[in-house]
């Protein structure tokens, strides 16, 4: 195995871990932190914001080699994550947060265009899916795990686990990962030439939409099981793997299915499928195996659309790929960012934590509309023409 792509893949399931631990540990942690559980969700949407502001800093890194913007986006993986193990109160965490955030959608970016460069000759595809792997990992073992320390020892020893594994991330990459030299370096302008066509917004809005709709719900999926439907707080960690589950099969069945029909069709029709998976959320949250169902088929539609978006993307941005790959994670924790302050507010303003299923339904009724747009004006009118 290539060790050099098992070196990446250890980085994004430190990302994550880091992502997806919060909505297992919200309520343990706010109650540490002696805040609300409302307030505490604002942590969910300082990292996505740390994503949003970080991945476009790559504009300015285009002219450094690969290797190094990737062990500079390692280090400030561990960096990040032990300011958020030491953190004292709830506006330091929040702050290590943000700082944890900033090497997301930098480092999916980089990270697919070198995992592309170490692979052989028509294993490109395989490559970036092996070090994508290593987040689907997290959310089916790391996230799950994370929960139980945290519930069991403490939440300082999670964050501190993660901060360790980009420690791991930085040197496996200086180790094992050859250098690949830099991309060319088609000007400041040129990186957002792409952007003057309406397809990659129709994706990008696809993407934000379709995030907000389902992450609100699942933003607060903790207090949902065990304030709603009555699990205990120890039953989170194998809740959590069967979440991780969802998502694992979800990007696993729509990879499958965007080799046999259009990616944006495929991501059209998964967003549609968690209108009524939000529906039931709200009216049968209170049933223990009803919301153990409705929880990994919500899940497997938050991964979902991911693989086919990812894999669109690349083919609208010719000249930018490095900023167009950065820019669908922007779109992705954009969406969470705005997700959980909905839910927060809602949740805030008196209603039941199973009202953020209702409120994110229109929200991923107007991604689908887009993506359904973007198949039927660009893509189906592609399929006919060949």
């Amino acid at each position: 195995m290539n060790k050099g792509l098992v070196s990446l893949a250890v980085g994004t399931f430190a990302l994550g871990i880091t992502e997806f631990m919060m909505m297992g540990i919200l309520v343990n942690l706010a109650k540490d932190l002696s805040v609300s559980v409302a307030q505490a969700g604002h942590l969910i949407s300082a990292y996505a914001s740390g994503v949003c502001v970080g991945a476009p800093v790559l504009l300015f890194a285009r002219k450094f080699r690969l290797k190094t913007i990737m062990m500079a986006l390692a280090a400030i993986i561990a960096l990040g994550n032990l300011f958020a193990t030491f953190a004292p109160n709830f506006w330091t965490l929040f702050a290590a947060r943000f700082i944890s955030g900033l090497p997301h959608g930098a480092y999916f970016g980089v990270g697919a265009i070198v995992a592309r460069k170490l692979a052989s000759s028509g294993k490109e595809v395989s490559a970036v899916s092996l070090m994508i792997a290593g987040m689907t990992v997290a959310t089916v073992l790391g996230v799950p795990l994370a929960t139980w320390i945290t519930n069991n020892v403490s939440w300082r020893v999670a964050f501190f686990i993660v901060s360790a594994a980009g420690f791991v991330t930085y040197f496996a990459i200086r180790r094992y990962v050859r250098d690949v030299g830099r991309l060319p370096d088609e000007g400041f302008k040129g990186q957002f030439l792409f952007l003057h066509t309406l397809p990659p917004w129709l994706i990008f809005g696809g993407v934000i939409f379709g995030q907000i709709g389902i992450y609100c719900w699942y933003s607060f999926i903790d207090p949902q099981l065990t304030s709603v439907a009555g699990f205990t707080a120890s039953d989170l960690s194998w809740l959590m793997v069967l979440a991780g589950l969802g998502m694992f099969f979800g990007n696993l069945i729509s990879g499958r299915l965007s080799d046999r029909f259009k990616p944006s069709a495929v991501a059209a029709a998964v967003e549609t499928s968690a209108i009524p998976v939000l529906l039931l959320a709200f009216f049968l949250g209170h049933y223990k195996l009803a919301i153990v169902i409705i929880m990994m088929l919500g899940t497997a539609a938050l991964f979902g659309s991911s693989s086919p978006l990812q894999s669109s993307i690349v083919g609208y941005a010719r000249g930018g790929e490095m900023l167009g790959a950065a820019c669908i994670q922007i779109a992705y924790n954009a969406g969470n960012a705005i997700a959980a302050s909905l839910g927060s507010a809602a949740i805030a303003a008196g209603y039941s934590y199973s009202t953020t299923a209702l409120i994110g339904i229109p929200f991923v009724a107007v991604g689908s509309v887009l993506l359904y747009i973007l198949y039927f004006r660009y893509e189906r009118k592609a399929i006919k023409a060949a």
